[in-house]
């Protein structure tokens, strides 16, 4: 089986402890109560497994009626209110069951009847069969009408999901200025239509598992058939096939589970919020996992330079394009390192500093009764609780705090000497750079090593910025996710790859796909291109 990472990262199965299987029977019924069990005749009784199970819940709605048959069977629809389109559920199931126009002239029992509704009666787009608990819980809350007849021991499952839901909009995290205009929603159907409608191909696949024994959620992969590497697509499967958990709410939970580095800083799974970048990774040999339920949909396998590019990148000119790309990286470095380089230069490097530059640092800091590194770290920390707080609350008033906190905050702790004004200018110069990047989550690492870099900084200058920064390329070195290098195409080098890093290259220069991915089509532009003719005057 193939393993993702060879440095001590590869996932091992540990020996399972041999049970009796009186154990192992009672671990599965405490696991899955409703695995195997069969549904009664009765649909009274079926209606009180229903109303025990579910605890009398008022939004579990119960609608007795009598089949138009010839025997004029008895039957039972549950739904969850809320769940379903009450308009569908009508037309397309309780009035075709009360018409007068089966084709049937003699009486059947419940089992031949059940699979004539199915067959020429419900009207609506999917029916399944349903013959056991577990099976029918799962389409019940997934937005299913359940109908039971009288003396049948299975149910069908019609597809009348509705209810309230968010509407397409564009996406708040990922702004742009030229492109579509349209976001993933927390409808997994809805997300996976949208990347179809970018992809109208036989050749995008998809998979799907419920996942959360509890919450039994959703969860589906996408990918190109025959530009995914199947290596990456076992390797993924088995992830989420050994995923045991009561609850999944978000793809944040599937994105730490199936992580290669659980303890890095550096995110290794890409999480996106827009169908075009999404379906661009497609094209590239990449598989994307949605989760119901959530508007972020995972990439993998996901690379440091893909952090620092936007969907935006391939709708403007390649000019543009890559003086956005440098100066996104420029900003990373600034927003990582600033406030180090300012604290090891007041510290320990004063030589480096111009003469003029240092009798002012020098005037500015008279009277500020902390050393350089402090007064640093408070304006790194008050900042971090100034961002978070803006975050957190409302709109309107997380605007009144961010204006309290740059004005009335920096100003006073300046004018009460607790700082010198050096330093503001460092910290609100580096949360500026810190906003530049396009991914969130690469915006974090950032945050977090900043303060490493500080300590290092204050305790041994430049040589201590040197020996972080060092670390820090080891560790990118070392990261895999699902077995592709971190830092690819810089190591291992690609000069191929390198058309689309920190430059990027015209689109009719990018004829192949990366290195590694879409290992059995790596041409994704004809090679051979006919010469464009002149018009004719």
């Amino acid at each position: 089986m193939y393993r993702s990472d060879s440095q001590g990262n590869a996932r091992t199965k540990k020996k399972k402890e041999k049970k009796s299987p009186r154990v192992e029977k009672h671990e599965k019924e405490q696991l899955d109560p409703y695995a195997d069990k069969p549904l009664s005749l009765s649909v009274t009784a079926n209606m009180e497994m229903v109303k025990q199970e579910l605890g009398e819940s008022a939004d579990i709605i119960f609608r007795l009626l009598t089949i138009a048959d010839h025997n004029h069977t008895e039957g039972l629809i549950v739904y969850v209110q809320g769940m379903v389109d009450d308009e569908r559920l009508n037309e397309f199931i309780i009035q075709p069951l009360h018409r007068e126009r089966f084709p049937l002239d003699a009486a059947l029992d419940s089992q031949e009847l059940l699979a004539v509704l199915k067959a020429d009666v419900l009207s609506t787009g999917i029916v399944t069969d349903i013959s056991d608990w577990k099976l029918l819980f799962q389409k019940l809350f997934m937005g299913y009408a359940i109908l039971f007849l009288e003396g049948s021991d299975q149910a069908i499952a019609a597809n009348v999901i509705g209810g309230a839901r968010r509407g397409i909009e564009e996406p708040k995290t990922e702004m742009a200025i030229r492109g579509p205009r349209e976001g993933f929603t927390e409808s997994i159907r809805t997300n996976t239509s949208m990347i179809r409608r970018k992809i109208r191909s036989p050749k995008l696949w998809m998979e799907q598992w419920t996942i959360g024994e509890i919450s039994q959620t959703p969860v589906c992969i996408m990918y190109v058939k025959g530009l995914a590497d199947e290596k990456i697509l076992m390797d993924l499967r088995e992830r989420l096939e050994s995923i045991r958990i009561d609850g999944i709410l978000e793809s944040g939970y599937i994105e730490e589970l199936i992580a290669d580095q659980k303890w890095s800083p550096f995110p290794t799974i890409l999480s996106n919020e827009r169908p075009d970048a999404v379906a661009g990774n497609l094209l590239e040999g990449r598989i994307a996992i949605l989760v119901d339920g959530t508007p972020f949909v995972l990439v993998v396998p996901a690379i440091l330079n893909m952090f620092f590019q936007a969907s935006e990148d391939y709708y403007q000119r390649f000019d543009i394009t890559t003086f956005l790309r440098m100066l996104r990286f420029v900003s990373f470095l600034i927003a990582l390192l600033m406030p180090s380089v300012y604290v090891a230069i007041v510290g320990y490097h004063q030589e480096m500093i111009p003469t003029q530059l240092l009798l002012k640092l020098a005037a500015q800091r008279e009277g500020v009764p902390f050393p350089a590194y402090l007064e640093a770290f408070i304006m790194e920390f008050v900042f971090e609780i100034l961002r978070e707080a803006v975050v957190r609350m409302p709109s309107a008033a997380g605007n009144t705090i961010s204006i309290v906190g740059g004005l009335v905050i920096g100003q006073s702790v300046v004018e009460a000497g607790i700082v010198s004004p050096a330093v503001v200018i460092v910290v609100s110069f580096t949360a500026i750079a810190s906003f530049v990047s396009p991914t969130y989550s690469l915006g974090i690492a950032a945050r977090l090593l900043r303060f490493f870099l500080l300590l290092a900084a204050s305790t041994l200058g430049f040589y201590g910025i040197g020996l972080v920064v060092l670390l820090l390329i080891l560790h990118l070195s070392n990261i895999r996710s699902f077995g592709m290098p971190y830092i690819k195409p810089f190591a291992p080098f690609f000069l191929k790859d390198m058309k689309d890093t920190l430059v990027r290259a015209p689109l009719w220069l990018m004829r192949e796909r990366p290195q590694k991915l879409g290992n059995q089509n790596k041409v994704r532009q004809d090679m051979e291109l006919e010469p464009r003719k002149e018009p004719e005057q």
